[in-house]
């Protein structure tokens, strides 16, 4: 803990020093490494920069960054996340990451936990552990064409308040309007990246007017 707080504090003085607006970063190094310990210390004061407009991406997604940024301006939260695996009992698809949560659209108080295992691999640190507080969800990801274009894919869909693992990661159940297999096949036609910004509210419409606005192309799923 007093290590997650030294490393968010000089995150914030990072974000102050060169005025950034959001940042995308990764680092992975020997277990023994000094920027292993300092990357060991990112998740807490990321998600407190991701909840006050600051949004951070993790393994260097300077894409969804964007989308995290999108979404929080316009006030619907903006989480980072990928798909993590299918509960076909439920019939939802739980989607988070190990970090940044954006913690103002948090079902709850949001958990600090220590990392052991994480995305089937080793974890070290201080991790924020939550989900999306239940109901209407939009999620925004953002990718690029074959010409180097951005594009948008949004879908509209609804957070669920199942049951998470309590492995130190933000998760969150989602029901989609097909099921999980029809919608996963949808997704990747798209050609996405892995991750993509979770908002809450149903919020298509407004992420096509701004992806008029800014001149890119979007796609929306399951309608």
């Amino acid at each position: 803990m007093d290590w997650s707080a030294k490393v968010a504090a000089a995150q914030e003085r990072l974000v102050k020093e060169y005025r950034l607006d959001g940042l995308a970063y990764y680092y992975h190094g020997s277990a023994d490494g000094a920027y292993e310990k300092l990357q060991s210390g990112f998740i807490v004061g990321r998600s407190l920069l991701t909840a006050k407009g600051i949004p951070c991406a993790g393994e260097g997604d300077l894409k969804t960054c964007l989308a995290m940024k999108i979404c929080d301006i316009v006030g619907k939260g903006g989480s980072f996340c990928e798909i993590v695996v299918t509960d076909y009992e439920q019939g939802t698809i739980l989607l988070g990451h190990d970090g940044p949560f954006h913690l103002a659209i948090a079902q709850g108080k949001p958990l600090l936990r220590g990392l052991g295992v994480y995305h089937g691999k080793q974890g070290t640190g201080i991790s924020v552990e939550a989900k999306v507080r239940a109901g209407e969800i939009t999620n925004l990801g953002c990718t690029q064409t074959v010409d180097g274009r951005l594009k948008f894919i949004i879908t509209e869909a609804e957070a669920t308040d199942g049951q998470i693992m309590t492995i130190g990661n933000a998760q969150t159940h989602v029901r989609f309007r097909k099921d999980p297999d029809s919608y996963m096949d949808e997704w990747f036609a798209q050609e996405p990246t892995h991750h993509f910004a979770m908002s809450v509210g149903h919020n298509g419409k407004l992420f096509g007017k701004i992806a008029d606005l800014l001149g890119v192309e979007a796609v929306t799923l399951g309608e």
